[in-house]
């Protein structure tokens, strides 16, 4: 059987370590009911475990030679594997609309975009586990006053309780990546609506992190203007990695009623 050369292009490092596979794909387990997505299988290293679980499993690849070398080594899963990009799948097709848990060894150059895909398919993803960069890792498990955190940690948080599980060296890949890897574990909180605009709030974090260095006075700005009486409270003293994602959800409230009070004056 043919091996399948890692591809730069889509990101790939091949994990050639197997306790670190069975590891990743013990991470499910929490949600033992639900059927299961792999996203990027590859060689199937992580699949192996995956399907020994006595669950529905499918895969998503991209990468047509990872796709024949999937169907000669994993026959049993031929009507489950899919070929096709993650980042453009209707996933309520993927389990007919039933839930299911997220897992895989994610590309880098595409994490953050998936986990963007969980968050507006969060009712369909209770669970989502998985390797990305260490750094992105961090990022995401961060809390305020950290300087790591930002706006995928509180666009991530508002949703999902968040595990860092364990770090992964570079020298278990082929090729071996410059950084090192880590898994993680998303779980849906009890959080059935935020209790603001969730556009709004999403408008809110983007923006005043793009300017993260600057006081919330400055950097909202593009959303309020330069002369809203708003900015005078205190919490516009801070920096937005100073707030928690209950006092994002606060001002973003704040907000909203300061934008609908200046409507109605024009």
């Amino acid at each position: 059987m043919r091996l399948v050369k890692p591809k730069k292009f889509l990101g790939q490092h091949f994990l050639k370590d197997l306790k670190v596979a069975q590891d990743i794909a013990d991470t499910v387990d929490l949600f033992p009911e639900l059927p299961i997505l792999e996203v990027g299988p590859g060689m199937g290293v992580l699949t192996q475990f995956l399907v020994k679980k006595g669950r529905t499993v499918k895969v998503v690849e991209v990468d047509f030679e990872s796709v024949a070398y999937l169907r000669e080594a994993y026959p049993s899963l031929e009507e489950h594997i899919i070929e096709d990009d993650f980042l453009k799948m209707n996933l309520l097709r993927t389990f007919d609309g039933n839930p299911f848990v997220l897992t895989g060894n994610y590309p880098y150059n595409i994490s953050s975009q998936i986990f963007f895909k969980m968050l507006d398919n969060k009712d369909l993803i209770p669970c989502c586990t998985g390797m990305i960069q260490k750094e992105v890792a961090e990022r995401i498990a961060a809390g305020p006053g950290s300087k790591t955190y930002g706006i995928l940690s509180i666009l991530i948080q508002a949703w999902y309780k968040v595990e860092y599980l364990f770090t992964v060296s570079e020298q278990v890949f082929n090729p071996p990546p410059k950084v090192k890897s880590a898994v993680i574990r998303m779980t849906r909180n009890e959080t059935k609506n935020l209790g603001c605009n969730e556009k709004l709030f999403k408008l809110v974090v983007k923006t005043t992190f793009n300017q993260r260095r600057k006081t919330l006075r400055n950097s909202i700005k593009p959303i309020l203007g330069k002369e809203s009486p708003l900015t005078q409270n205190l919490i516009f003293n801070k920096r937005p990695e100073q707030l928690s994602v209950k006092e994002f959800i606060e001002l973003t409230n704040q907000v909203e009623a300061e934008l609908a009070i200046s409507q109605e004056k024009e």
